[in-house]
């Protein structure tokens, strides 16, 4: 079987959207080369346990590959594709160059070229995210293993809004707590806390790719007995409130339902939430405060910013 190698030249910012938008076009796997990863902070802080190569890095913005059947649609879809992510404008999201490129690849070459991106890495004091291939053994008993297969779906869980939402449940998650994980994509923030000792975890996202990726990666980390997984957009008909809610999604979504967070915790209880560009630092920052939140604390990561709120 053929497939094409759709490669987009991009920024940070606009990542996790591109790759939402690859995915939902039938992109089978995802590469992100971004040469932030060549030099990240935590690698200092966890130790370095993966090597990267700076020739397979950009000089400056972000390239993202994503693999497609070669067939009839092919050219409709990529078209799909651009139009899309031309959109991502009306959302106040800088997408840099914005190049798309196409070549062709073999089947075997696509199986195995993304997997050298991909090696164990420690996210947090307790979380370690490695992919189902590679071999890891636990630096200690209180380290958490999480697996994940990065070419189902929505990147590798190393990006850094998923790295400061990690942190931020490892540091406020309490033993039997209630967590609701707003727009979940691979699930990992839902497993993760899970394996940092929540009693029951709500893993909901709108996109169905996102939903059976999620399902899937919670059996695979044998926590589908706290994780349930469900296709709803935002916080819509949720009932039950929460001791933590986490939401790693654009800053725009957040300032759209923050009053349904407030609404969905309980007294005294934590909204996570990061996906938020230091551009939209005080916009979101604002909407937590008017809402009634009081902001305990506030991570950051290269260009990306997480918050950490009481009700």
């Amino acid at each position: 079987m053929k497939w094409s190698e759709v490669s987009i030249h991009t920024t940070q910012e606009a990542v996790e959207p591109v790759c939402n938008i690859l995915h939902e076009a039938g992109a089978s796997g995802v590469v992100i080369e971004d040469p932030q990863d060549l030099i990240k902070d935590r690698e200092d802080q966890f130790g370095e346990i993966y090597q990267l190569s700076s020739t397979d890095y950009p000089e400056e913005g972000v390239i993202i590959k994503a693999y497609l059947q070669m067939n009839n649609t092919l050219s409709e879809t990529v078209e799909e594709i651009k139009e899309a992510i031309n959109g991502l404008i009306s959302y106040g999201i800088d997408i840099g160059v914005n190049k798309v490129t196409m070549s062709e690849v073999n089947e075997e070459e696509w199986a195995t070229a993304w997997k050298k991106y991909y090696k164990p890495v420690k996210i947090s004091n307790h979380i370690t995210i490695k992919p189902t291939w590679e071999e890891y053994e636990p630096e200690s008993n209180s380290e958490c293993i999480i697996e994940l297969d990065p070419g189902m779906a929505f990147g590798t869980g190393t990006h850094p809004t998923t790295v400061l939402c990690t942190q931020a449940i490892e540091k406020m998650i309490k033993e039997k707590d209630y967590v609701i994980d707003v727009g979940t994509g691979t699930g990992v923030l839902s497993i993760a806390a899970a394996k940092l000792g929540a009693k029951e975890v709500l893993a909901l996202d709108l996109d169905e790719v996102a939903v059976n990726s999620a399902k899937i990666n919670v059996e695979l980390n044998n926590v589908q007995d706290v994780v349930s997984v469900q296709q709803n957009n935002l916080l819509e008909n949720i009932d039950e409130k929460a001791n933590l809610i986490v939401a790693n999604i654009l800053a725009e979504v957040i300032v759209r339902f923050v009053n349904d967070a407030y609404s969905s915790l309980k007294t005294g209880g934590t909204f996570i939430t990061s996906g938020i560009i230091k551009a939209k630092k005080q916009e979101v920052k604002d909407s937590l405060t008017n809402q009634g939140f009081v902001i305990e604390d506030t991570l950051e990561m290269e260009d990306w910013v997480a918050f950490i709120a009481k009700k």
